[in-house]
């Protein structure tokens, strides 16, 4: 494995510039043991780090600001300079300079990731209704990277010690759910939970769990038929090369704690699986996008408007969100060497260094 996978360079978005984005990127950084594990590159303005810097006074927070990824430091925390002009913060305000800001960061950030200069990327917290523009017309940071990357499908899983927790549909209204839940939707959505958890978390025959749509998974058709006519469908399919089960009752199956017995569960909708991970999950919780080319990871947790600018911010899940990132670089690597061709770099190296065998007559 490369020195600069052992060490990558993590990217870090400010996210809305009046939640706690930003005091969470001076929190979880003024550690410098974070140095060990990666490079940090913060995308973000010296005048707006400066403004939430000076209100906490307890952290030691130094920076190398650049503009130039040949320059980066790597004893340093960088700073990517995404803005020069002194932005009017409001910490706990939503408005449309907080989102416009978030959203010059993240594309930015997108940016150095698209062109390999940064090799992960860290999202810190938008809101979804103060970002919107003609280039950000999405319900988050989900579909915005999967348009970006062009990529065919993404899944979001939470990610924790104790449990993965993935989901068919993200950020819809309550009553557009069912009409998504459909047999291809739920089969491409395990296909890309399976790879991951091989490629990302290096589990080789990793057990997926389903959830039902319905109250007791429809109770034998008697609570609604999406169990019967799609889910148990999908599963079957999904079957003949990955080890999948269900649909299991949403209720019972986190109440007896059967999530313990799998590497990752699909729940149908958000708060199907999101609520019992929030309440459940042991350390603290972090967002993935599968199904990426690229790696992004996240906090579990919003913009937080209510505590921001009062040096309140909880930043553990934060810095999971960096470990995350750091893990899942290292194993996609480890992956991907493990499974190279030996023969084909044994060859090349021995017919570089070949002499052509005298024949005698």
């Amino acid at each position: 494995m490369s020195n600069e996978l052992l060490k990558p360079v993590i990217g870090i978005t400010s996210g809305d510039l009046n939640g706690i984005g930003i005091e969470l990127i001076i929190k979880s950084l003024s550690d410098h043991r974070i140095l060990d594990i990666c490079i940090p590159v913060v995308f973000s303005g010296n005048k707006s780090i400066n403004f939430y810097r000076k209100s906490l006074p307890d952290y030691n927070f130094t920076y190398n600001s650049t503009k130039d990824f040949s320059k980066l430091s790597h004893k340093q925390v960088n700073l990517f300079s995404c803005w020069e002009e002194e932005v009017a913060i409001q910490p706990g305000v939503l408005n449309a300079t907080g989102g416009e800001y978030a959203l010059r960061s993240l594309e930015m950030a997108v940016k150095a990731l698209k062109e390999g200069n940064i090799h992960g990327l860290v999202t810190a917290p938008i809101h979804k209704q103060n970002i919107q523009s003609e280039t950000f017309q999405y319900t988050g940071h989900t579909p915005y990277l999967k348009a970006q990357f062009q990529a065919d499908d993404v899944v979001m899983i939470m990610v924790a010690e104790n449990m993965r927790v993935a989901v068919v549909t993200e950020h819809i209204p309550v009553k557009e759910i069912a009409g998504l839940i459909t047999r291809e939707n739920i089969l491409r959505k395990i296909k890309i939970i399976h790879q991951s958890l091989q490629t990302d978390f290096g589990i080789e025959k990793p057990r997926i769990a389903v959830l039902g749509l319905n109250p007791h998974a429809g109770d034998e058709g008697l609570i609604g038929t999406e169990e019967e006519t799609i889910i148990k469908p999908a599963i079957k399919d999904a079957k003949h090369n990955m080890l999948v089960f269900g649909p299991y009752s949403a209720d019972a199956f986190f109440a007896r704690a059967q999530y313990n017995q799998f590497d990752a569960v699909l729940a149908m909708y958000h708060d199907q699986g999101l609520i019992p991970f929030k309440s459940l999950a042991l350390g603290e919780g972090i967002n993935y996008t599968a199904g990426l080319p690229a790696v992004r990871t996240s906090p579990d947790h919003g913009t937080a408007f209510d505590i921001a600018g009062k040096g309140k911010a909880d930043h553990t899940s934060f810095i999971a969100a960096i470990f995350e990132a750091v893990d899942i670089i290292r194993t996609r690597q480890g992956y991907k060497d493990a499974r190279a061709n030996p023969m084909k770099k044994m060859s090349a190296r021995i017919l570089a260094n070949a002499v052509d065998e005298k024949v005698e007559e």
